[in-house]
Formats: structure tokens, C-alpha cells, sequence
């Protein structure tokens, strides 16, 4: 559809929604949502009209400011008790089927809100039309119950969702086929060229995001105005380099690449704009694109591209399932088949796609979500189903961005909101981030020796720790030219400080139990999960007085719906240094898994490290081949690639103080200790004790 068709049907659905505040054309109960939500729709058409005419470019920091507190205050807070876009609340209005859709269908149309910013009249004609649609039902049910003298009448609960349902199913080729172009296109450059060419020493360029904006995305503008170019520029040069060197040590040729994808937090433009510059005398071009919030696009709870703050972690979990309120097989089917037409149609263009350069942030206050019944949930055949589209996305994705050709890197840093020694701590995080990586490439390579002579690694946990797990591990058959564990220096994962395999599925067994972590941004206390012949078979959390909450918990953001994952990836973080900073400043439990992997041995559930690029020759920098990349899941790639993917990696860290033991038993029986009683042991490794010491 061309865009004057979009504008005439815009001026049509925005009339609509003004002459729909003042009418009370359905039933009493329903009436103040439908005002509500039309009277938000209005505050984003004024938002979207001053970027189009140029009056926000004239609005001072303290109106810009205004705004985008008024666009959020619904959902921020104790607001989001009495929001409708809270399903409890809404269910408590409508009951537990019409709520969930109508709260949904709130959150759908908050979805809009960088729409407006991004002056997209074509995305928001479409859901002012799917607002009025669901209106003019329960207009229609108006008039048949009073005629019929009905109470409060309303639309049965299928007519809304089939309302919803053909939303998603037809405009799947509008919303998530630009989605699939926004990560490849460099020219759908909406946030590359704000960061190019705003001024980042006037705040107000950050509201022209339309991201919600907080102390966090001002402090960390405003302290980055305060370094020196000299330190803004070794920040990029160390991420941008680590990407850079993520190909040339897998042997991968990035000269063939021209697109970059950059993901980040609001506030690091002024380092951003640098990695942008770097990155082009790499021959890349950036795609920034925005973190999806629309039913269609997004991934659950997840925050994948550019993003302000988070509003409300709870609304944002409570919404995570929202297409269970319509998933079928028909619809998984047209995704699909939008997703494979799309590569297709724009086929050189996917090639060119290098992969993700990641900007972490991390000191926010954590978040553990409240368990809210009210809250649409996958079925079992829906968990089936989601499962089966992450694995066949995944595959026709590989097919036009090959995972043997494309690399990452990631790096992180902290925000205000760690604490009133933000500026010190950043200061350690650079250091951190830049540690001399010849000391650790040699102090692992020692532990590396030692690993490659085992048969099995046990490890096991110290006081209320209950780790007691065996690591079976690769078999060399040429040990002076193989090897089973890479050495991890400050390439794709920065910073430095880690050796890691695939271990063997059959043999690994036993207790993995961590007392407290978080896990892309979520807490788990008490996390604990068995394991047979590499399997998981038994997991639960305390996070909830009743034992099945917690193992629901898990089963939905660590199996990610799968019924059992296997152990990908087995490794011993070695950055002593940043252990002794998180305990040093108390923010262990603020620490991104990027940092705290490095900061104890850490065990991977689902795929390998090495998914997709199994067969590419990989070496250490003392130049044996890295062996272990495959475990019996992964192999059935060269059968059957639906069942050697799982599509999901979740690191689990257990730190230092609740280390007991790692040892490596070799076929003779000997042990090797490689860390006792949370030390380091190993001559040559005693080293990584010193930061130890000054704790």
C-alpha cells in the first residue's frame, strides 16, 4: 500500500478516535477503558504531528521532559497497579478472558510510541484501525443488548480475539518483514543518523528517541561529557576491536561483510558515534535498530537493539506471553513464510550482515517478577509450537546469514543507579575491560594443560552450596595438536578471563545449585538443576513459597520452553579482578553475566558456543586445534537440523566463596586440583590470587 494511501485512511481513523472520546456508545463498565486508551492514542498523534511539522526541534528540555513522563507515567510505578495495560487490574474490570485481550490490545497500542517519534504514519494508521475495529465491536454489542435489554452488554470473548488474531496473521508482511530489514538495511538509519548528527552536549536529544528517558540515560550523557576524547576513544576502540579480532581468530573473513549491527543503551552516543567511525574504516556500515515492542516483533521480555529505560520490568514481563492469546499452527506458518520470503527477496543484501557489536549496561535495581495468574501464559502446544519456530526462524536465518560467516562481540558498562560511587566504579570497569590479555592467554593456557590430560572435571560447592556435577570431557586423539578448551583472551567477549569446551553429554552428571544469580535480568534464588548423561532432568528456584511456581519460573525463562536442554558449554572464569570489584563496591548482584562468567566456573544450558559454526578450524594462540565444539545434540546437524539446535545459551555462574573444589581426574585416576576452598592452586595460575588477597 503506498503511504498517500496510509495518510488518507490516517485523517479518517484519527477523527475517528476524537469523536469516540466523547461517545457512550458501549456498555457502562467498558466505556472508560475505550476513553482511556483512545485519549493515549491522541497524546501520541499530537507527538508524531510536532515531529512532522518541526515544533519539538523548538521545545525546551523541560517540555520535552514533560512529555515523556506523560507518555509513560501509565505503566511506571504504583501507576501500573490501576493501568489497564496491567492484566490483573483489567481482568478484575472484565473478567479473565475479556481483560487479557483488552489489556493486550493497551499494550499494543503503547507499542506505538517510537512509532510517533519515528513519524511512521503507516504503523500507526494500522493500530489506530485495530483500536477502532475492537470499539466498533463492542459499539455493535451495545446496540443489540439494549435492544435486547441486556446488562452492560459486550462482544463475546472469540470475537475479540479473532479481531486480534487477523491483525497479527495479516500485517506479519508489514510489522515483521520491516523488522527483518531494520537488521540488515543500513539505510533505515532513523537512530544512526540521530547519533551522527545531534548535538550529545544538549540533553535534549535524547527525548527525540522516544524512549522512556531517566536519571540513568542523563547521568551516563553527562558523565561521558566529562572524559577525556583520549578515554572515549579507547571505550570504542576496545569494542570495536574485540569484534574485529572475534574474526580473525575463528578464521572468519569479515572483508566480505559491510553491515554492523550496534545494540546499546541510551546515554553512550558520544562513544557510539566513535564506534560508528572505527567501524567504517573497517568497511561497515551500522544498523541501529530499536528493541521490538509490538506483539508481532518482539521476543517475550527480552531487549534486543537500542533501548531507553525500562518503565516497568513487571509490565513488560506480563505482557512477555501475549501471543498466546492467539497463537496457532496457521499463524506460526505465516510467519515462517514471511520470514524465508523476505531473506529471499533482499538475499545479497542478508550476506552482507557481519553480525552484532553489543553495548551491555548493567547496575539497575533487580528485578524479580511477581507470579500474576491474570497474565496470558503458552499452553503446552503453544510452548511446542514456539519452540518449533524458534528452531525452523533459526534455521532459514542461517540459511541467508550464515553462522559460519558472521561473528559479535560484547562488552558492558555500568549506570548511575549502581550507586554514589558510579564514577569510581566506571573507572574500574575500563580498567577491567582493558586488562593486559598476554597474562591471562598464559596463566590459562597453564589450566588449559592441565584440563586437556582429564578424563572429567568435578566441581564442587562449598558450605549451603549444593554443586556436586561431573563434566565428562572430549577425548583428544593427537594431544601435541589438539586441544579440548579455548583460550578466551578480550575478543567477542570482553572483558578477558575464561577457558571453555563443549563438554561430552553422556557421563556428565550431578547437582548444579547457585544460591543466588540473575539471568538476563531476572533473580533466581536458590537455582538449582540435575543433570543426567548431560541432560537436564530435575530443576527449581525458590523465588515463590510454592515449589511448582518456581519450577514454572525456570521451565519459561531458563528451558525457554523446552522440556530438558543439555550442558553446551562448561568453563572456568579466571578475571579475578572483577570478582574483587563486585565485592568490593557490593554489586555482585547487579554484575551482567558478560562479567560475572568470568568471575567463577560457569555452566551453559543449550547450545554449544560454537552453534552454527561447528566445522570451521579454530585454534588456540599456541596453535592446537580446538577439538571440542560438538556434543551428540549438536550433531544432529548433519541429519536432522531441527533437533541439533535449541536457540537459546544461558550462562550460570558459581563464584569463588562458594567454590569447594575443581579438580581433573584423568584416565590414571590422578587428580589435578585446579581451585581449592575459592583459590587457584595450580602452579602457574597462583597469579590470579593476588586481586584475591586484596579483597
Amino acid at each position: 500500500m503506498s503511504m498517500e494511501e496510509y495518510k488518507e485512511r490516517h485523517v479518517l481513523a484519527v477523527d475517528r478516535l476524537r469523536n469516540l472520546v466523547a461517545e457512550e456508545t458501549v456498555g457502562e463498565r467498558y466505556l472508560p477503558y475505550f476513553q482511556d486508551v483512545a485519549i493515549f492514542l491522541l497524546e501520541l498523534e499530537n507527538v508524531r504531528r510536532k515531529i512532522d511539522s518541526g515544533a519539538w526541534e523548538h521545545y525546551s528540555i523541560e517540555e520535552m521532559r514533560s512529555i515523556n513522563e506523560i507518555l509513560y507515567s501509565d505503566i511506571d510505578g504504583d501507576h501500573y497497579k490501576n493501568s489497564w495495560a496491567n492484566p490483573a487490574f483489567a481482568a478484575g474490570r472484565f473478567g479473565l478472558e475479556r481483560g487479557r485481550l483488552l489489556s493486550m490490545l493497551y499494550a499494543e497500542m503503547r507499542s506505538g510510541l517510537p512509532y510517533a517519534f519515528e513519524n511512521r504514519i503507516d504503523y500507526l494508521t494500522i493500530l489506530y484501525e485495530l483500536f477502532i475495529e475492537v470499539y466498533n465491536c463492542f459499539e455493535n454489542a451495545y446496540r443489540e443488548g439494549v435492544q435486547d435489554e441486556k446488562a452492560d452488554p459486550a462482544p463475546e470473548a472469540k470475537e475479540i480475539r479473532d479481531i486480534i488474531y487477523w491483525y497479527a496473521s495479516d500485517y506479519c508482511d508489514v510489522f515483521l518483514a520491516d523488522r527483518i530489514l531494520e537488521q540488515i538495511d543500513p539505510e533505515r538509519s532513523f537512530a544512526a543518523d540521530l547519533i551522527e548528527h545531534a548535538d550529545l552536549d544538549d540533553d535534549r536529544y535524547l527525548y527525540r528517541f522516544g524512549e522512556y528517558i531517566t536519571e540513568n540515560e542523563l547521568g551516563t550523557a553527562h558523565y561521558l561529557r566529562t572524559l577525556p576524547e583520549e578515554i572515549l576513544q579507547k571505550m570504542a576502540d576496545v569494542y570495536t576491536e574485540g569484534y574485529r579480532i572475534g574474526f580473525v581468530n575463528t578464521g572468519k573473513d569479515l572483508s566480505k561483510k559491510s553491515v554492523v549491527n550496534i545494540r546499546y543503551t541510551l546515554g553512550f552516543e558520544k562513544v557510539v558515534r566513535l564506534a560508528v567511525e572505527n567501524f567504517r574504516k573497517m568497511g561497515l556500515k551500522p544498523v541501529i535498530y530499536r528493541a521490538a515492542s509490538g506483539v508481532i516483533t518482539k521476543r517475550e521480555h527480552h531487549k534486543i537493539g537500542y533501548t531507553g529505560a525500562i518503565p516497568n520490568w513487571q509490565y513488560e514481563y506480563d505482557h512477555r506471553q501475549d501471543q498466546a492469546l492467539f497463537m496457532d499452527k496457521r499463524y506460526i506458518e505465516r510467519r515462517l513464510e514471511v520470514l524465508r520470503t523476505v531473506y529471499e527477496q533482499h538475499r545479497e543484501m542478508a550476506a552482507q550482515f557481519a553480525g552484532p557489536a553489543v553495548m551491555e549496561t548493567f547496575g539497575e535495581k533487580p528485578f524479580s517478577p511477581e507470579s500474576v495468574p491474570e497474565a496470558p501464559a503458552y499452553t503446552a502446544e503453544q510452548k511446542e509450537l514456539a519452540v518449533q519456530y524458534d528452531s525452523r526462524s533459526g534455521q532459514i536465518t542461517n540459511e541467508y546469514i550464515r553462522g559460519d560467516e558472521r561473528s559479535f562481540t560484547i562488552i558492558a558498562w555500568p549506570v548511575p543507579e549502581i550507586g554514589e560511587k558510579y564514577e569510581e566504579i566506571f573507572g574500574e570497569v575500563i580498567r577491567i575491560n582493558t586488562l593486559d590479555a598476554k597474562l591471562y592467554e598464559k596463566v590459562q593456557q597453564t589450566l588449559i594443560d592441565a584440563l586437556d590430560q582429564g578424563e572429567y572435571v568435578h566441581v564442587t560447592g562449598k558450605g549451603t552450596n549444593r554443586t556436586d556435577l561431573t563434566v565428562r570431557l572430549f577425548r583428544l586423539n593427537e594431544p601435541s595438536k589438539e586441544t579440548i578448551f579455548e583460550n578466551c583472551v578480550a575478543d567477542v567477549n570482553i572483558p578477558v578471563g575464561e577457558v571453555f569446551t563443549s563438554p561430552v553429554l553422556e557421563g556428565t552428571t550431578g547437582v548444579l545449585h547457585v544460591s543466588r544469580v540473575f539471568l538476563e535480568g531476572l533473580e533466581y534464588r536458590d537455582l538449582e538443576l540435575r543433570f543426567a548423561d548431560g541432560m537436564i532432568t530435575d530443576y527449581g528456584c525458590g523465588n515463590f513459597d510454592d515449589p511448582e511456581e518456581g519450577k514454572k519460573y525456570v521451565a519459561d525463562n531458563v528451558l525457554k520452553g523446552h522440556r530438558s536442554l543439555p550442558l553446551g558449554e562448561f568453563a572456568i572464569g579466571t578475571n579475578t579482578t572483577a570478582y574483587v570489584a563486585g565485592r568490593r563496591y557490593g554489586m555482585e548482584d547487579k554484575m551482567p553475566i558478560l562479567i560475572a562468567e568470568k568471575t567463577g566456573p560457569h555452566f551453559a544450558v543449550g547450545d554449544t558456543c560454537y552453534s552454527w559454526s561447528e566445522d570451521i578450524r579454530v585454534y588456540n594462540p599456541n596453535g592446537k586445534e580446538i577439538v571440542a565444539k560438538d556434543n551428540s545434540v549438536s550433531l544432529n546437524r548433519k541429519t536432522d537440523l531441527s533437533k541439533a539446535y535449541l536457540n537459546c545459551h544461558t550462562d550460570i555462574t558459581i563464584p569463588y566463596d562458594e567454590l569447594e573444589e575443581i579438580s581433573v581426574v584423568t584416565k590414571e585416576g590422578k587428580h589435578i586440583i585446579l581451585i581449592k576452598d575459592g583459590r587457584f592452586i595450580l602452579p602457574g595460575t597462583e597469579v590470579l590470587n593476588e586481586p584475591l588477597e586484596d579483597m
